[in-house]
């Protein structure tokens, strides 16, 4: 059974790194999603100290994550990973709910919420 939200081993490791580095060590990962991007939707991660009502709690690797009940059904199912290259690092999502997206990753729309399109 797949969780709303899948973290890598390597995305728990630079979100802990960031944690430590920002005295951030009894957060939460919050992962949603908001309105905007050239697509219409967009993704949102940030530290987090409180359980919203309605959200769910998972535990993966050692990271706490918060998902909103409104960010679930377009989350399930989705990856986190993060990769290091040459030009430096990043965090890619990989959500198999996205029916298309932008060329810069972090936008995108699924079959049933469409969002609300910014220029890029």
């Amino acid at each position: 059974m797949s969780e709303i939200v899948n973290l890598t081993e390597a995305a728990a490791g630079q979100i802990k790194d960031m944690m430590q580095e920002h005295d951030e060590l009894d957060a939460m990962l919050r992962v949603g999603v908001k309105g905007g991007g050239c697509s219409g939707l967009s993704y949102g991660m940030g530290f987090e100290h409180e359980v919203q009502e309605g959200d769910t709690l998972l535990e993966q690797h050692g990271i706490k994550l918060v998902v909103a009940k409104n960010d679930a059904a377009i989350l399930n199912g989705t990856k986190i990973d993060y990769k290091q290259s040459m030009m430096g690092g990043g965090f890619t999502i990989d959500n198999p709910n996205a029916i298309a997206s932008c060329g810069c990753g972090s936008s995108f729309v699924t079959a049933n919420n469409k969002g609300t399109p910014e220029e890029c």
